[in-house]
C-alpha cells in the first residue's frame, strides 16, 4: 500500500466515525440557542495533500479589507449558490476562485459534521485529497495569502488548546491551533479538531 493510499484510508475511516455537528458554542454552555433558528449554507474545502515534505493541509489567509472576519485563518469556501448543484459542487468552486485549485485536481472523500457558527451559517466541511501538485493562486479580493501546514500538526489533539476574549459583550472560549505566524482559531480552528479527534487510532 501506497502512502496516499495510507492516508486516504485513515481519512475514510476519519469521516466515517460517528459524531455529532459542532459549532461555535460547544465550548459557551451558557449561551441558548432559538429552536428555530435560520441557518445559511455553507460549504468549505479541507484540501489535503501528500506532498515531497509530508502530509499538508492548505490554508488560507483572508484578506484584511474583508467585511466579515478580515485576516483570518480559513478553508476556501462560502455559502451555496443557486448554481451549485450541492455541498461538494459550493466547496469546489470556491476552492476554484479563492486559490486556483481545480475540481478535477481533487478526489472528494466525503463530509465531516456540520458547524454552526455564530454568524448564522452551517457549514459543511468537505474532505478533498489532491491528485497531483498544485500552486496555489490566490484571489486579490478575498485571500491575502495560501498557506500549507503538517497534517500531524492539525490533527494532534496535543496541539490544541482553548482560549478566550470578549464578543459582543460577553467572554468567549475557543480553539487554537497556532502554526508560526498563523493564529488559526474560531470555527476553522472546532472544524480541524474535530478531524483530529477521529484520525485518532
Amino acid at each position: 500500500m501506497t502512502e496516499r493510499d495510507t492516508l486516504r484510508t485513515r481519512l475514510l475511516r476519519a469521516i466515517a466515525a460517528p459524531g455529532l455537528p459542532s459549532s461555535d458554542y460547544d465550548l459557551n454552555r451558557d449561551v441558548v440557542l432559538p429552536p428555530n433558528r435560520k441557518l445559511r449554507d455553507a460549504a468549505v474545502l479541507v484540501p489535503i495533500a501528500l506532498e515531497p515534505r509530508g502530509q499538508r493541509l492548505y490554508l488560507t489567509k483572508r484578506s484584511s479589507r474583508l467585511k466579515h472576519h478580515p485576516g483570518q485563518v480559513a478553508f476556501p469556501g462560502g455559502k451555496l449558490d443557486e448554481t451549485d448543484t450541492g455541498l461538494e459542487a459550493a466547496a469546489l468552486r470556491e476552492a476554484r476562485e479563492e486559490i486556483g485549485l481545480v475540481p478535477g485536481n481533487v478526489e472528494i472523500l466525503g463530509r465531516l459534521p456540520s458547524h454552526e457558527t455564530v454568524t448564522g451559517f452551517r457549514v459543511t466541511p468537505v474532505v478533498g485529497l489532491l491528485r497531483d501538485t498544485f500552486e496555489p493562486v490566490p484571489e486579490p479580493g478575498e485571500v491575502q495569502e495560501v498557506f500549507r501546514v503538517p497534517l500531524a500538526l492539525v490533527t494532534d489533539p496535543a496541539r490544541f488548546s482553548i482560549e478566550r476574549r470578549r464578543w459582543r459583550g460577553t467572554w468567549r472560549s475557543f480553539y487554537t491551533v497556532p502554526h508560526g505566524p498563523y493564529y488559526i482559531w474560531g470555527a476553522t480552528a472546532r472544524i480541524l479538531r474535530v478531524l483530529a479527534d477521529r484520525m485518532q487510532p
